[in-house]
């Protein structure tokens, strides 16, 4: 047994992950490798769809008793969705944590999709989609990947379209669930103050007589190619120009994961002290909010800038960030530059894995999608024997001038 975490797979193929923490509350998650670049044509936005009509309603609970079964004793209940995959999530008290159990289960597999309320769940997301593209700050970062990934599923918005939405059928929800709802493309993960003994036995009586579900039409993911960069302006309605520069960055199966995400925690992480804040918005008050991500997937990823500014300012702010990224290609950090980042970054994890949230979430995803689990210690190792010079060739193999694209929504006057 791992000291970090335990794991077990089911006769049926159902893995399960579980790390112990003392806390009054426990974190649950059935993780479904199963997310919009799963998608086939005509099922765009089916995956978040599904995510909404889990709930309501199986073979033995209405929609009501779904949502009070964890509410009524304090919990909560949710369940998101992502470019690649599923997740139905329940917080607790520890002793809840088997009726937690029970109802992932219930939902997961014995969901009857009543068409009208299938319809009245229509309605909810497509006033969704029309509230992210009232927010040009989140639409930026979907738009820069449509056109970062064009022509592959990694280009298609989590919630789909209001066409597509208003197109999705009961038979396509049936069938996405029967090809992908499967426990073998699943993982159940726990974090809490509850024993590795008792989640097997509440995960063999719940899940285990779950059938193995044989379908010959199983995704096969491609990685997706990258084309020309591109330089675009798009006039909105908004009072503040948005901007985003990026480019494809590696991907969670990629070596240079690391570095790069240290890279873009450097530049515009989460600290108030990172470059872009301190040189843009500190030095020179032009930006309220500017930040870098590094967005893993799979077998890719996306590396961007994005800012908000005045259009007065759009032009200075677009060079000092392209003499930020220059600066990152051309000129090594110092030892106690790079000791500073490193230690910023491992207090931004030690700070995460004091939630059991963050902890789950982390375990279960490398779990879920490259079948392994990376340990807290062996994290650590990775980020302490990072050098100046991995950071600098990551900075020129991936984002050298020639290979960030622009993308500007644009005030009218501007």
């Amino acid at each position: 047994m791992n000291r970090e975490f335990s794991t077990h797979v089911l006769p049926n193929g159902l893995r399960i992950i579980h790390a112990w923490m003392p806390r009054e509350v426990t974190h649950c998650a059935l993780a479904i490798n199963a997310g919009t670049r799963d998608e086939a044509a005509g099922e765009a936005g089916l995956a978040h769809f599904i995510e909404h009509v889990l709930f309501k309603g199986t073979h033995k609970r209405k929609a009501f008793h779904i949502l009070n079964r964890m509410e009524s004793v304090g919990g909560e209940i949710n369940a998101y969705t992502t470019k690649e995959d599923t997740w139905i999530t329940s917080s607790q008290r520890a002793k809840d944590t088997e009726r937690a159990l029970e109802l992932l289960a219930d939902i997961a597999f014995r969901s009857t999709f009543p068409e009208a309320e299938l319809d009245k769940e229509r309605d909810v997301i497509l006033d969704e989609i029309a509230g992210v593209q009232d927010q040009p700050g989140d639409m930026i970062f979907e738009d820069f990947e449509a056109r970062l990934f064009a022509g592959h599923a990694l280009s298609d918005p989590i919630l789909g379209t209001a066409e597509s939405v208003q197109a999705l059928t009961r038979n396509q929800v049936v069938e996405y669930v029967e090809r992908h709802y499967r426990p073998d493309n699943m993982v159940l993960g726990v974090v809490g103050a509850v024993t590795w003994e008792r989640v097997v036995a509440w995960a063999e009586r719940h899940f285990g007589d779950v059938p193995v579900i044989n379908t010959s039409r199983k995704s096969v993911r491609t990685a997706p190619s990258v084309g020309a960069t591109f330089g675009v302006s798009e006039v909105k309605g908004i009072h503040q120009v948005h901007h985003m520069t990026g480019a494809a960055a590696p991907g969670g199966d990629s070596r240079d994961k690391l570095p790069m995400t240290v890279l873009a925690n450097i530049l515009g992480g989460p600290a108030m002290n990172c470059r872009l804040n301190l040189n843009i918005r500190e030095k020179h008050g032009m930006a309220y909010h500017i930040e870098a991500n590094h967005v893993v997937y799979q077998d890719a990823g996306v590396f961007n800038v994005y800012f908000g500014t005045d259009a007065r300012f759009h032009g200075k702010v677009e060079r000092l960030v392209r003499k930020e990224l220059n600066t990152m290609r051309t000129k090594a950090l110092g030892t106690r530059q790079l000791h500073d980042a490193k230690q910023q970054l491992l207090g931004q994890i030690a700070l995460g894995h004091d939630h059991g949230a963050t902890v789950l979430s982390g375990l279960a995803k490398t779990y879920l999608m490259y079948d392994r689990v990376e340990t807290l210690d062996s994290l650590i190792q990775a980020i302490e024997a990072l050098t100046s010079q991995d950071l600098m060739e990551v900075a020129n193999t991936w984002l050298p001038e020639d290979a960030l694209s622009h993308l500007t929504f644009t005030t009218p006057s501007a």
